[in-house]
This record gives C-alpha cells, sequence and structure tokens, in this order.
C-alpha cells in the first residue's frame, strides 16, 4: 500500500517549447510516486501542473533501469499528466538532461538518459555568452532513435471529417494527419477518434499537421494521458518522418539526411532523420522554478485520487 513522505519533497518547474514538467529529484528512487501522487502533482489547479512528470532516479536504483545502469546513470521515470506511465517524451528527456545540468550532475557536451523507450544520448550545447556569463541555455540535442512504420492503414476523424493518417512508432504510438487548417482539429481535449482502435490498443497521440513551407511544417498534437499539449518532441518527430515518406525524402532512399522545422504552439523543433534511420531533435530546455511540497498536501493527495490505469 502507498505511503505519502513525511518530509518535504523537493521539486522543479520546467519546460521544453512549452511542454510543461513537474521534475521530481530522487537518486536514490525513495519517494512512493504511484499514479494518484503524480496527477495530484500534475493537476493545474490543486498542485503544480504540468504536462507530465518526470521522476529522476539513478538507474541502478530503478527495476526497470537496473539493466540500462552501464549505459546510463540517470533513469528519466516519466508519467502522463494522469499519473499513467509512459514509454518516453521527447521534449521530456530535454527538461530531464537540463535538470541534471543544472544540479551539477553533468556540464554541456554528450550524455546518456535511460527511458522506458530505451537508453537516448543527448547533446546539451554551450550557448554563445557561456564563457562570460555561465549561462545554461544553449540547445538540447536528443538522439531520438528509429521510427517504426507499421503498414496499418488508419484514419482520423474530428467534426464529421475524416483524414487518414500515418502509423509512426517512436517508442509511443503516434497518428500523424495531414489536414489543410489545424482549425480542423477542433477541440483536443478529448481524443480524436481513431480507428480502427484495435490498431493501437493502449491509446495513441495523434498529430493535425500543415505545410508551412519546403521541409517546414506546423502541427498540433493530443497527447494520450493529458489532452492537447503546447508540444510533443516524439510527435515532432513523427510528424517528421511522416513528411518525409509523403514528400520522397526518405533518408533511407536518397542516402542523405534530411531535416524538418516543426512549429508547434509553444515554440519550434528542429527533426533530422539519418539515411541508417536514427533521429535527432533539437529544441531549448528551460527550468523556471523550485521549491518544496508540503507532506501534508501529499497525503491528501494520495487519499482522495484514484490510480490511474497504466497506458504504457
Amino acid at each position: 500500500m502507498s505511503t505519502s513522505p513525511t518530509a518535504p519533497v523537493a521539486f522543479l518547474k520546467g519546460h521544453g517549447t512549452e511542454n510543461d514538467f513537474v521534475i521530481v529529484p530522487d537518486p536514490d528512487n525513495a519517494i512512493d510516486l504511484p499514479a494518484r501522487a503524480a496527477a495530484a502533482l500534475c493537476d493545474r489547479r490543486a498542485g503544480i501542473g504540468g504536462d507530465g512528470l518526470l521522476h529522476v532516479v539513478r538507474s541502478a536504483a530503478h527495476p526497470e533501469a537496473r539493466a540500462m545502469a552501464g549505459e546510463a546513470e540517470w533513469f528519466m521515470d516519466y508519467r502522463n499528466a494522469d499519473g499513467s506511465i509512459a514509454e518516453m517524451c521527447g521534449n521530456g528527456v530535454r527538461v530531464f538532461a537540463r535538470y541534471l545540468q543544472r544540479a551539477g550532475h553533468v556540464t554541456a557536451g554528450d550524455l546518456a538518459v535511460a527511458t522506458r523507450g530505451g537508453v537516448k544520448r543527448v547533446h546539451l550545447a554551450k550557448s554563445a555568452d557561456h564563457a562570460v556569463t555561465g549561462s545554461e541555455d544553449g540547445d538540447i540535442t536528443v538522439r531520438m532513435g528509429r521510427a517504426v512504420l507499421p503498414d496499418d492503414g488508419v484514419t482520423v476523424a474530428v467534426g464529421g471529417r475524416e483524414w487518414p493518417a500515418r502509423n509512426v512508432n517512436m517508442g509511443n504510438p503516434h497518428a500523424v494527419a495531414f489536414v489543410d487548417d489545424l482549425a480542423h482539429a477542433g477541440d483536443l481535449f478529448s481524443g480524436p477518434p481513431v480507428s480502427p482502435a484495435s490498431v493501437y490498443p493502449d491509446g495513441v497521440n495523434v498529430e493535425f499537421v500543415v505545410d508551412r513551407g519546403p521541409r517546414h511544417v506546423a502541427m498540433r498534437v493530443h497527447e494520450r494521458g493529458s489532452g492537447e499539449t503546447r508540444s510533443c518532441g516524439t510527435g515532432a518527430c513523427a510528424v517528421a518522418v511522416a513528411a518525409a515518406r509523403r514528400d520522397g525524402t526518405d533518408p533511407a532512399v536518397t542516402g542523405a539526411p534530411v531535416t524538418y522545422t516543426v512549429d508547434l504552439p509553444g515554440g519550434r523543433l528542429v527533426i533530422t532523420e539519418h539515411p541508417d534511420g536514427e533521429i535527432d531533435m533539437t529544441g531549448p530546455a528551460v527550468i523556471v522554478a523550485e521549491g518544496y511540497l508540503d507532506p501534508a498536501w501529499f497525503e491528501t493527495a494520495f487519499a482522495t485520487r484514484p490510480e490511474a490505469r497504466s497506458n504504457g
């Protein structure tokens, strides 16, 4: 049975292109964070508020990450806003890396982060004024791995309209639909119907995409477990992959890397896919606040919120 902490719990708040997260540092995996506690922390009215939660744990201390401890010291135990567990979050990895830098665990350069979607390679760039101010606000690049494109015919529907969608898996599932106007996505607080439902038994992130120019697109996204968010890193990667296939610029076919600029409501990400299939995502990550959580609040949160179902 879950028990709440008896001492104040440190937290931080950060965002990557306005995809925002509550960060709970817990190197030894000593803090019990069941789904109800994660959801309470992400509640925008009664908690800190965020699109998700980044539980920062040393890989060797977490049963799901111990096998990766030889490659990556730190494990990103990621939760959706409803408290459910997710495999990966691209913007979350950048914010996770920024926290490690801020806390002095890493410096600018390369590092590895363990996730449920595997070990992710990260590069923290020095900002232009780093030598003068010590600033730690340079862009962060994450090697996101390779996309898997199951050959499933998928349809997305909103407000009586339907669009064919590309099924793209970035360690988590996506349905990418190209539309004429982002307003066609309607109200994305509830998930748009995707058919056949059997393709995504654990739910799906849905991206609506319009063209802005050559290799330049804009998108809106509904994230499973969170609703519409200001940004989604894995979603931006899925969109770039789908656009490359649509445009005939698949790097595996052309033999040359392809880069797409992806505009999201919260900012801009640059996605590069290489001929070997590896995908790089580059963008900002910002820590905006830090403080302590009242253990009495935690006890109330544990007692009043139901557990969320894990959606994998």
